[in-house]
């Protein structure tokens, strides 16, 4: 543990793309050649696996969207002993993203600023790197539209997506909150999202006839209004679809730079209140996955106090590694 906590310290002085790539093709390259089982003290996949009810798992802990965006890693992430990946966002058709530099790590704050922009090889090569797969663990897949489809039409970019990704998800999530792909937020909005919604649990209704049930999660901002907040809630429960992801990166910040959206440590306070909040709003008709500012063992805890079912990592895994995952299996309280 101690050579690759090394290695994930050396790695941040490496610009935030760069080191990514080099991050995880290194894990990959220990995973293939059996290394990495010894630099690990517990690389148990969990394999009491449901897909109803992600919320009966005995391990909580998984990977948010983002970090493995097509698949590429999903049996050596696997082997870090986490209960869950969630891969993409992924889009109908491939595509770059928004000009680079669009990463940008701040070591002081333990923050991350990101304008990516849903950068991707599309949703067919996702779903090839998901029939390859040789891990059980549950991998979710999270869909979005691509950057030139008019919101008026977006529904049909998820419902395409949804249609390809179900039979080889253990659960699909909605990324209607991305602050990086141009009035994507706006899917929030009352007409777009009870139109999107309705789509998508019909297209989840026909498609469990054929491949079984698997949970819809809609991705929520941070930045949302309370009041569209809990009408955001109450529409995902009377559409009768599984679960919130709370939540994205946030805009409320005044990074040097600029656009794009934080996520890391000063994004905790602000995640925490709108976990609360949600909680309130749908007790337990829904399943919650905690997302944003997870940084340490007692974040990882405190989510799961405020009414969590499950915590994803993300910022915590790039300035951490493996190490930050090991600690919450060791000494987690749920």
């Amino acid at each position: 543990m101690y050579f690759i906590s090394l290695i994930t310290k050396l790695l941040h002085f490496l610009p935030g793309e760069v080191s990514h790539h080099i991050g995880l093709k290194s894990l990959k390259i220990l995973y293939a050649t059996g290394l990495l089982k010894f630099l690990i003290s517990d690389n148990k996949t969990s394999s009491d696996k449901t897909i109803k009810d992600l919320g009966n798992l005995k391990n909580k802990i998984g990977i948010a969207a983002g970090l493995d965006k097509n698949g590429d890693y999903i049996d050596s992430l696997a082997a870090l002993g986490i209960a869950f990946i969630e891969l993409g966002t992924v889009t109908p058709m491939a595509q770059k993203g928004n000009p680079k530099p669009r990463l940008f790590r701040n070591r002081k704050d333990q923050s991350l600023l990101n304008r990516l922009g849903f950068n991707n090889k599309g949703v067919d090569y996702l779903v090839r790197k998901l029939k390859e797969r040789k891990s059980s663990i549950i991998v979710g897949t999270s869909i979005g539209k691509n950057f030139n489809t008019p919101n008026q039409s977006a529904y049909k970019d998820y419902v395409y997506c949804l249609n390809k990704v179900y039979k080889y998800s253990d659960y699909i999530a909605v990324n209607i909150s991305s602050p990086n792909t141009k009035n994507l937020r706006d899917l929030s909005n009352i007409n777009h999202f009870t139109l999107l919604l309705n789509r998508l649990k019909l297209k989840q209704t026909e498609l469990a006839k054929l491949h079984g049930y698997k949970p819809i999660f809609i991705k929520i901002s941070p930045d949302e209004e309370l009041d569209n907040l809990k009408e955001i809630c109450e529409l995902i429960i009377e559409n009768k679809l599984d679960g919130i992801i709370c939540g994205n990166t946030t805009i409320d910040h005044d990074h040097n730079k600029g656009l794009g959206g934080l996520s890391g440590a000063p994004l905790k306070e602000k995640a925490i209140s709108v976990l609360r909040f949600v909680k309130s709003v749908v007790g337990d008709k829904l399943t919650i996955i905690a997302s944003g500012g997870v940084m340490t063992l007692s974040d990882y805890n405190e989510r799961l106090l405020v009414g969590a079912d499950l915590v994803q990592i993300y910022t915590g895994f790039i300035y951490e590694g493996p190490k930050l995952i090991q600690d919450i299996l060791k000494h987690s309280s749920d």
